[in-house]
């Protein structure tokens, strides 16, 4: 497995599962900001983003959106006041595939606080 913030989205295929329990250690691995949090029987990929104020949590609010809209692959959102939490899942397969840990990679990598 390469890095997952270098490898390519792929579009998902038609009876495509979610990641199994060894590629979900494997992909986190590579992710340990991250965490992997149940909503119904779904998993999803987490994490906080912490920044000095709104203006700056808004901003990495619409980074995350074009990358989203660049890949057809979208996050929930939740933007408050110096913090911004993305949640990756494919709604598709309700739950995990490869495609939301290379995006949450991707996300990882808009980050820069100051």
């Amino acid at each position: 497995m390469g890095k997952l913030s270098e490898l390519e989205f792929v579009p998902l295929k038609a009876g495509e599962a979610p990641v199994s329990p060894v590629e979900l250690e494997g992909y986190l691995a590579q992710l340990p900001e991250w965490e992997v949090i149940t909503v119904g029987r779904e998993n999803r990929l987490q994490r906080l983003f912490k920044f000095k104020n709104f203006a700056e949590a808004l901003e990495f609010t619409l980074r995350v959106g074009k990358l989203a809209e660049e890949m057809n692959h979208h996050p929930a959102l939740l933007t408050e006041w110096g913090q911004v939490t993305v949640t990756w899942w494919t709604h598709k397969i309700g739950g995990l595939h490869r495609n939301d840990f290379i995006l949450a990679a991707k996300t990882g990598r808009l980050f820069s606080p100051e």
